[in-house]
């Protein structure tokens, strides 16, 4: 009997370290969280300069990582979030409009997903799908929980009554705030994948219209400036509790963590959303830069610098290259990817930094680099108070640096070539085709207006 013992003992020592050697030989993939906010441009979050609005989760991030203060995205939510997951232009997707975005399939694009899985990584989309086509299952995630539309929060809302969780249709039940309930599916999937390497896009409701009460705001609180502010907290608060789960997961070291806006402010709350007291140029749906300048702020500990500010031009074509490079994923054979990979930069190296980025809306596009911005209709502008001011430059201009420019960038425009590619079919706006009766519908109705 001692000797079977003694022999067990053994043999669970033989196997414990089997195991423990058999852990140590399997490679430490990065996890991947991205944050992705909704209607959040530079003027909301105190780390990249806000005045009327305290991030202080955010802004840990970023005082533990790095910002990179030229980010772009464009300038509506569908076609920034076609950009972001397929690391294409939408001349190229098609994803020109709000509701062209809804078109393509998944045998004509290939969403992040798609090259992660085969690298080893389970992947998950916990939020606004938006106005992308299908759902987020068809373009290959493992597990989703999505609503419809946009700015979910109380099912008090016409279209916050159900949300979908892995092909179930659920109800938001009474009282429940669907940011929290999107929360907790991202802690029950963080522990039931706990030892894979995971994906996670992570894409919020706030802080998009209609703007409404967080369980914090003040009873009675009316005012949309105030309800705002309040939207922009709760928000801010999601982000501390996905990073405190992280902590108590252990799963942190090695979980590089993104928080990216989608596009810049709405109309309503951009006169306020100042920086150093000064208005940014353009909103949400504008080709001005308030409305693709974009707070992107990256945090993985022990690789990425703490508290560094890059000026590196960074758009959102980037990331699924980026994500690619870092997980030792093939990126598509057979599609243009338009984006630049940036991890050197998120490892605090040097890279290849790119010369200028590419924003299109609807007909109208451009081209811009560190100081100059060339549009479709071959306007120049100089950027130097950017993103306060964007001043045109005359045609007959005898600047030496701005013809420069002009010619520099025209290169660029024509090798990109937006005009071969997908024509927009909308209205020249970007916006939906039914947009604005449903406005009128929800004025009547006395609702705050999302954008």
């Amino acid at each position: 009997m001692k000797s079977l013992r003694i022999l067990l003992v053994l043999t669970g020592l033989f196997y414990g370290f089997a195991s423990l050697n058999a852990a140590a030989a399997r490679p430490n993939k990065p996890n991947i969280i991205f944050i992705l906010g909704d209607d959040v441009g530079i003027g909301d979050i105190s780390c990249t300069g806000a005045d009327r609005c305290k991030t202080p989760n955010i802004d840990a991030l970023a005082a533990g990582g790095t910002i990179f203060s030229r980010a772009y995205a464009e300038p509506l939510c569908g076609p920034s979030r076609a950009t972001i997951l397929t690391g294409r232009y939408v001349f190229r997707t098609g994803s020109t409009n709000q509701d062209a975005t809804g078109r393509f399939r998944p045998k004509d694009e290939t969403m992040m997903p798609t090259v992660l899985k085969p690298a080893g990584y389970v992947t998950s989309a916990i939020g606004k799908w938006g106005q992308l086509p299908l759902g987020p299952a068809e373009f290959g995630f493992d597990d989703y929980l999505k609503f419809q539309g946009s700015g979910v929060y109380w099912n008090t809302q016409d279209h916050g009554k159900t949300y979908e969780l892995n092909g179930k249709t659920l109800p938001l039940r009474d009282h429940e705030y669907m940011p929290e309930v999107m929360h907790q599916h991202l802690v029950e999937f963080l522990t039931q994948h706990h030892d894979d390497p995971f994906y996670i896009y992570y894409s919020m409701s706030h802080i998009h219209g209609e703007i409404l009460p967080t369980p914090e705001s003040a009873p009675g609180t009316t005012d949309v400036h105030a309800l705002y502010a309040d939207n922009i907290r709760y928000m801010d608060k999601l982000v501390g509790k996905l990073i405190a789960e992280l902590e108590r997961q252990h799963l942190r070291e090695n979980t590089l963590v993104i928080y990216f806006g989608d596009n810049g402010t709405a109309s309503g709350e951009a006169p306020t959303a100042t920086i150093g007291g000064r208005r940014l140029l353009g909103e949400k749906g504008s080709m001005f830069e308030g409305g693709s300048r974009v707070p992107l702020v990256v945090n993985w500990p022990g690789v990425t610098p703490a508290g560094k500010i890059s000026n590196d031009l960074i758009d959102s074509s980037d990331f699924f290259p980026t994500f690619a490079e870092l997980c030792g994923a093939k990126l598509p054979v057979k599609k243009a990817i338009d984006g630049r990979s940036f991890l050197p930069q998120i490892r605090g190296q040097f890279g290849q930094p790119r010369d200028w980025v590419f924003i299109e809306l609807a007909r109208h596009w451009y081209v811009a680099d560190q100081k100059w911005k060339l549009t479709e209709k071959s306007e120049l502008f100089d950027l130097s108070d950017a993103p306060f001011a964007e001043n045109l430059v005359p045609a007959d201009t005898k600047d030496v640096a701005a013809i420069a420019a002009r010619k520099r960038l025209q290169t660029a425009l024509d090798q990109l070539n937006p005009a071969g590619g997908f024509l927009d079919d909308g209205d020249g706006t970007g916006r939906h085709a039914n947009r604005d009766e449903n406005r009128a519908k929800r004025k009547k109705a006395g609702a705050a207006q999302p954008e």
